[in-house]
């Protein structure tokens, strides 16, 4: 069955961003001049997703109202001459469909999903986590895409990472089936190094079968008081076939400053309208 849906949890109180964040949802503070949200839906959109449900919480009303029309702004860019940024504007409206639902508590990133059940259906489906933005010629979500078209079961996106950041992430444990697939076997959320089944981390892309609300629905509160999606695909696995595939890509954990910013600079150089006055700045404050 075709991938043709994807899930972005954004329900999230966003407090390692304060103050910025007491008001302004964490997904919409831009890299560069683009909100986080917008990389996030733009890579679904290259993937060949056709429909996506953002799940929301109180204060993210700016999400809706940025990938909604906005008339009086483009009757003023109109007036003004500035069609380029009337495009531009109107480009971002019509990205995707694009749906919300209301994740009511803050009950974990398994309840976040399960929140989406009725909009999923019967269908696999993508999770894509606004922290995480991947920069590649293939869109990860894309590289995914064709895994579960080959293996029909649920993929998870990983890369190795250091045994001593290991406890950030879910942790799988695994055995190579192909070029850069594994088959799971288990999985643990934030382990400590010691104990740690491997060091190859869940980085914040999956596609995963329907049964995992069943799974979700069976799944208590794990780490941190909440109700864990890497403990309901624990439970997954046990009833079928779960991959992970180790993705092409810079990766940037934009959920934490050094990550913001790193992110900011990098994609700030690839731009052909600021890279060159860019560099010469950061060549000038570095000596």
């Amino acid at each position: 069955m075709k991938v043709r849906k994807a899930v972005i949890p954004a329900a999230g109180l966003g407090t390692r961003f304060l103050p910025a964040t007491k008001a302004m949802p964490k997904e919409m503070l831009p890299i560069v001049d683009t909100p986080t949200i917008q990389y996030i839906i733009d890579e679904a959109v290259k993937s060949g997703i056709e429909d996506i449900i953002v799940v929301t919480g109180r204060t993210k009303r700016a999400i809706e109202d940025h990938f909604d029309k906005a008339y009086e702004l483009e009757t003023e860019l109109q007036k003004s001459g500035k069609k380029d940024l009337v495009k531009v504007v109107q480009d971002i409206s019509n990205m995707a469909n694009i749906y919300y639902v209301r994740q009511k508590e803050a009950k974990g990133l398994g309840h976040a999903i399960h929140c989406a059940k009725t909009f999923i259906g019967d269908e696999p489906f993508a999770v894509l986590l606004g922290d995480d933005i991947v920069r590649s010629d293939k869109p990860c979500l894309a590289q995914m895409i064709e895994v579960y078209d080959k293996y029909q079961s649920t993929v998870l996106g990983v890369q190795t990472v250091s045994p001593d950041d290991i406890s950030k992430y879910g942790a799988v444990a695994c055995r190579p089936v192909g070029e850069r697939i594994y088959k799971v076997s288990d999985l643990v959320e934030k382990p400590k190094k010691e104990v740690a089944p491997s060091n190859i981390a869940i980085l914040g892309r999956y596609i995963i079968s329907p049964r995992i609300f069943e799974c979700i629905e069976k799944t208590g509160a794990g780490a941190g008081g909440e109700i864990q999606l890497t403990d309901a695909l624990k439970l997954l696995c046990s009833m079928e076939d779960v991959y992970a595939y180790d993705f092409i890509g810079r990766r940037y954990d934009v959920g934490n400053r050094m990550g913001f910013l790193e992110a900011t600079v990098e994609f700030a150089l690839t731009r052909d309208d600021l890279k060159d006055e860019f560099m010469q700045y950061l060549k000038q404050i570095v000596k």
